[in-house]
């Protein structure tokens, strides 16, 4: 059987910085929602690129396998397997999920949101209305930064090193396969390694606590790691924490600038933004794709499938969806199904921390409204050179008030 092309290479990161993948998706869901990309930096690979597909390879982790390859769509970071839960199949996965899941529950989310508003608030004060600023560097990046030290209980003063460590470590791009990226990459990760073993140490020898290094260190899943075990795990929960969250909320700028309408209909009716914090999340799609790896031969779509190849998930077009979100490429406040998002992810490794990061996102549209603040871009903004991590690195803003 003769396999659809993919025309284009949606791993290109000029479809990113240039802001134009949305077209090429568009045309594959309507032509084409399962395609075969023979040639690319990181090699052949499958594209799937519809709601209802992407939901389907989530829910069967036995033929789509996390743990037969890595989880995007380069064979590793910097050539090495990166052994975290994430690319793990169940018993393992869930074992070690566990053991994460228990720092984001109800309770814990109860506390954690008392802790976001108190931080947005105090980060909002300080911000220069009237003039312009970086809205990633001063809002996004310290907000999730801020979370994820106090989540992981990290020393405040060094917060900043998980900015650098994630960054890293979510580098999904040609440079990465090349020696000297390879070299700077493991030596930062070693960093990283260094410090939170002494952290992870001091965990050991005090009684279990609250924080998620106590309960990983404390844990018989994550207890006793590998070296490489614990770098891919710590980083893993960095980036999770950190980037995702971080690509909405300047996301979210770039939204109620392009849709300003929708800004008002959040201030005349704040019940709306719960649902809005979920609807920036399927409009920016803070990660572009999750791969897998075939682990037996397969029917997908019509098509025949091969154990050993790649199948990317494009989550950025199973959000842009026609059959399921109507007028996909707008930002509606109450769409109704906005939860129906792929954001998140689907099934089984659906992100442990999707509450933190929705508490997050609700806390910082519900502040801008309470301040009756208009952020308004002054430029065009930088985007991440990335079909991993859908990103913007700068934004210039002024805030006016209303």
């Amino acid at each position: 059987m003769t396999r659809p092309l993919t025309p284009i290479d949606l791993s290109d990161t000029a479809l990113y910085t240039e802001d134009r993948w949305r077209e090429p998706f568009a045309r594959l869901r309507a032509e084409a929602p399962l395609s075969w990309r023979e040639d690319s930096p990181y090699g052949p690979y499958w594209s799937v690129v519809t709601h209802d597909l992407v939901q389907a390879v989530e829910l069967d982790w036995a033929t789509y396998s996390s743990q037969t390859g890595n989880i995007t769509i380069a064979e590793g970071v910097a050539g090495a397997e990166f052994p975290n839960f994430i690319a793990m199949d169940p018993p393992r996965h869930t074992d070690q999920r566990r053991v994460v899941a228990a720092a984001f529950t109800p309770s814990q989310m109860a506390r954690r949101e008392r802790q976001v508003r108190e931080r947005t608030k105090e980060l909002f004060d300080a911000l220069p209305v009237g003039q312009e600023f970086d809205w990633v560097a001063a809002v996004s990046i310290p907000l999730t930064i801020g979370m994820l030290a106090i989540v992981l209980d990290f020393p405040w003063e060094e917060r900043f090193d998980l900015r650098r460590w994630s960054d890293m470590a979510s580098n999904v791009s040609p440079e990465v396969m090349t020696e000297e990226y390879s070299q700077k990459f493991f030596a930062e990760m070693g960093l990283m390694l260094a410090r939170f073993d002494a952290l992870l140490e001091e965990r050991r020898n005090q009684p279990p606590a609250d924080d998620l290094l106590s309960r990983m260190i404390h844990s018989e899943a994550m207890g006793n790691l590998t070296a490489l075990e614990r770098i891919a795990n710590l980083a893993l929960i960095i980036v999770g924490g950190n980037d995702t969250t971080r690509n909405s909320m300047s996301g979210l700028v770039e939204a109620l600038h392009r849709f300003p309408e929708e800004r008002a209909r959040l201030a005349a009716d704040r019940s709306l933004i719960p649902n809005a914090a979920q609807e920036i999340v399927r409009w920016q799609s803070p990660v572009s794709h999750m791969r897998r790896t075939l682990t037996r031969d397969a029917e997908l779509a019509g098509q025949q499938l091969k154990a050993g190849e790649k199948i990317v998930l494009w989550y950025i077009s199973a959000n842009r969806d026609e059959r399921v979100f109507a007028d996909p490429d707008r930002f509606d406040a109450g769409r109704e199904n906005a939860r129906r998002h792929l954001g998140f992810g689907h099934g089984i490794h659906r992100c442990v921390g999707a509450r933190l990061a929705e508490i997050q996102l609700h806390t910082l549209i519900e502040e801008m409204i309470d301040r009756g603040w208009n952020v308004v871009p002054q430029g065009t903004p930088s985007r991440l050179p990335s079909p991993f991590l859908h990103g913007i690195t700068t934004m210039p803003v002024k805030i006016e008030a209303l």
